[in-house]
């Protein structure tokens, strides 16, 4: 377990629920990896992520899933992608990560709390 946080500590973590609206493989990756865009709603838009999620989903599995993100971490380049937002997720037993989303849909840009 981490070290405890203050309340004020985790409000300042936004994760936010979006919609990805296109996947596609990322071969310039170290590892292997997706290039996705993922539509976070009227306020926030629709920002660039690279996730290493190809042993549980395909680009075509990933095209309308809603997904989990920080969204206000700064950008970080990624190769020739420009990750704009962390998505994410959990390691399965074997390592590979399985994402972290909504059981039912909600709007995009709904924040966590």
């Amino acid at each position: 377990m981490s070290d405890e946080i203050s309340f004020d500590d985790f409000l300042k973590v936004d994760i936010r629920v979006g919609t990805i609206v296109e996947a596609e493989d990322f071969p310039e990756a170290r590892k292997p990896a997706y290039r996705l865009k993922i539509d976070f709603g009227p306020e926030i838009g629709v920002k660039k992520s690279s996730a290493q999620i190809t042993v549980h989903y395909t680009p075509e599995t990933l095209v309308g899933r809603q997904i989990m993100a920080v969204v206000n971490f700064p950008p970080r380049q990624i190769g020739p992608v420009r990750s704009e937002v962390l998505t994410l997720g959990f390691a399965d037993d074997a390592g590979a990560v399985v994402l972290a989303g909504v059981d039912k849909p909600v709007a995009n840009g709904s924040r966590l709390h």
